[in-house]
């Protein structure tokens, strides 16, 4: 058979990395900057990196989404799971997975309904956590002594609340400017929030008693700074009462959930912070009235109750009727009562007499004498059986002593055999180590004896070396360190001579006969580190 010519076709070879930059440059010229709307999905926050990765997705599909590290510092809105925005930014691929995306460089809400709907997933997921229960709230103190508020200094609000303030009762009043409005509202505000109660008791600043943090009325994106996480949770942490008074009565942020007390208006909040104070001082006068009155009217009250109790009170003659009677009754039977009194007590007497008479106590005694009769036989009986029982006791218990006595002996006999042995044995042992031991400490102290004499600097000196040192005994190194005229002295190997330096270069006389100095050889140095 013939070989078939080989058959090529007539597409282009592409490479895997070249057709994939192709179709980058296909998706990214053909729709360049694209809107897309649909929900954040599995948004975990930004990565290690600081780039973020989710996708977004409708009913029918899925697009995966990325913020690069700079344009996610950048946002005024921030990705929540869940939220249905309006993603801005440029359709790409991405090689590395075959897929397509969209690098998003800003987000939006897609309408209010997006913004409600993430507003009612924040407050149900703070509400979990138990930042809106009603245990953790405060109660408003009657009557503080220094408001604290945190609003814009600029706007018709302060100035509303301060008015209010001063028709009602003038109280001292720190404003805490912040940005109501805007990307960094939210951050100024729990900043407030948690500056105020940082602030020290008797501090330069005086700490408030109560805060209000207020702002006037406007649309639903106008009011998302006081719904943010950061300013509800410094509400929900304040240690101090809060007062939140954020736009008009029909307005609602989740501020007003967390906060201790939440008014319909900011006026509302000055009027709840502090009461009236002319109707305090009218109060004040009518407790006044009331408590002087109460006294006189309480006195006239006890004196009527006095008399009417007077009159229902009975005579003398009436309270002493009875008992006349039954003294006059008690009296007339006085007379026999005793008389009967006397015969049952002479009936008494008679028995007594007959049952104690010298008879009856001579039977009673003859009795008793033979009683102790009979006890004193029985007595001699039982001491006697006692004692037999005793002394028997007592010789068993002597013979066994005797024996228990023997043998402790002998066993303490063997056991002071035994520790003899034993000490004659550790004495033999104790003497053969005590002295292989003083033969090996002579050897090291022998070893150690040559090592010094060898390391020795006399060994040095015994060869015609000598030991320089100055007046203080210290020991000359160099010769720059030597100062003309100074005295020295030299230590050879048979002795030490004092001398003087004369400088470098200074002529050297000729030996004359060495005369002894009146001291005789100089004395030692003290000793230095080149002594033994």
């Amino acid at each position: 058979m013939t070989d078939l010519p080989e058959t090529r076709a007539n597409a282009p070879e592409w490479t895997v990395s070249e057709l994939s930059f192709a179709l980058r440059r296909t998706v990214e010229d053909a729709y360049g900057h694209v809107r897309v709307r649909g929900e954040i999905s599995g948004y975990r926050g930004p990565h290690s990196s600081g780039h973020a990765y989710f996708s977004i997705k409708d009913e029918g599909a899925r697009l995966d989404a990325v913020i690069w590290k700079s344009a996610f510092a950048r946002l005024k809105l921030r990705p929540e799971e869940g939220l249905e925005v309006v993603a801005v930014g440029k359709l790409t691929t991405y090689p590395g997975k075959s897929g397509y995306q969209i690098v998003i460089e800003s987000l939006e809400f897609a309408g209010a309904g997006a913004i409600m709907a993430m507003l009612e997933e924040r407050k149900r997921r703070l509400a979990a956590e138990g930042l809106f229960d009603a245990a953790r709230k405060q109660e408003l103190p009657f009557l503080p002594k220094v408001i604290g508020v945190v609003t814009s200094p600029t706007g018709a609000v302060i100035r509303d609340i301060l008015h209010r303030l001063a028709d009602r009762f003038p109280r001292q009043v720190i404003v805490w400017p912040v940005r109501v409005q805007g990307e960094t509202s939210a951050a100024e505000v729990a900043e407030a929030i948690r500056g105020f109660n940082a602030l020290p008791e008797g501090g330069p600043i005086p700490r408030p008693d109560v805060l209000i943090v207020a702002r006037g009325g406007g649309s639903l994106e106008d009011l998302l700074g006081f719904s943010d996480e950061a300013v509800v949770r410094a509400a929900a942490e304040s240690f101090i009462p809060l007062v939140s008074a954020v736009g008009h009565e029909t307005d609602v942020t989740l501020i007003d959930f967390a906060a201790d007390v939440r008014a319909p208006t900011p006026t509302a909040a000055a009027e709840m912070v502090v009461p009236v104070r002319a109707d305090l001082l009218a109060g004040i006068d009518a407790y006044g009235e009331r408590l002087s009155a109460a006294p006189r009217r309480l006195l006239e009250r006890r004196r009527a109750d006095f008399r009417a109790l007077a009159r229902h009170l009975p005579t003398a003659d009436a309270l002493l009727a009875v008992p006349r009677q039954r003294l006059d009754a008690a009296g007339e039977r006085l007379p026999r009562a005793l008389r009967a009194n006397a015969a049952a007590h002479r009936l008494a007497f008679e028995a007594v007499r007959t049952r104690h008479s010298a008879s009856a106590f001579r039977l009673r005694l003859a009795r008793a004498q033979d009683r102790v009769a009979a006890l004193g036989g029985r007595l001699q009986w039982g001491l006697t059986g006692l004692v037999s029982r005793r002394s028997e006791r007592l010789s068993a218990v002597t013979a066994r002593f005797g024996s228990a006595r023997t043998a402790s002996l002998r066993a303490h006999v063997l056991h002071l055999s035994r520790c003899r042995e034993r000490l004659s044995v550790l004495s033999t042992r104790a003497q053969r180590a005590v002295g292989h031991d003083l033969r090996v400490r002579a050897n090291r102290l022998a070893a150690m004896e040559q090592l010094l004499k060898a390391l020795s600097y006399r060994g040095v000196l015994a060869r015609g070396f000598a030991l320089v040192r100055d007046a203080q005994g210290g020991a000359v190194r160099a010769a720059g360190a030597v100062v003309p005229g100074a005295r020295l002295e030299l230590e050879f190997a048979d002795g030490r001579l004092g001398v003087q330096a004369l400088g470098e270069g200074a002529p050297v006389e000729p030996p004359q006969a060495a005369r002894p100095s009146k001291g005789g050889r100089t004395k030692a140095a003290q000793p230095s580190l080149f002594d033994d």
